[in-house]
């Protein structure tokens, strides 16, 4: 089956597939890329799969290089809730004429 069967209509272009803890792949839409404290994240939104309701809740992960070598990055969850917040009041600030923002 091809992939782009299920979202037709949609740029492909921002779509990040990625793999939850039990490996099944997961679609976000990847919205912006922040830098704070010389780290990087990425914002992320999940993809509403066909019948479901989208929720709005973004993710955001940590940059990691996995090879210096190579392009490929990885991305890490972030536990320290403060790094959160300020990761995402830099993304709202930046989108804020974009995005309807529910705290």
């Amino acid at each position: 089956m091809n992939d782009n069967e299920n979202y037709e209509g949609e740029d492909l272009d921002n779509i990040v597939i990625l793999n939850d803890e039990n490996g099944n792949e997961v679609r976000f839409e990847f919205l912006d890329l922040v830098e704070l404290d010389d780290e990087e994240y990425v914002v992320l939104l999940p993809v509403a799969e066909e019948g479901e309701e989208e929720e709005g809740e973004v993710v955001i992960l940590k940059v990691e290089d996995v090879d210096e070598e190579s392009d490929e990055e990885s991305y890490v969850s972030v536990d320290d809730d403060e790094t959160l917040n300020k990761v995402f009041e830099i993304f709202k600030e930046k989108f804020k004429d974009d995005f309807d923002f529910v705290d």
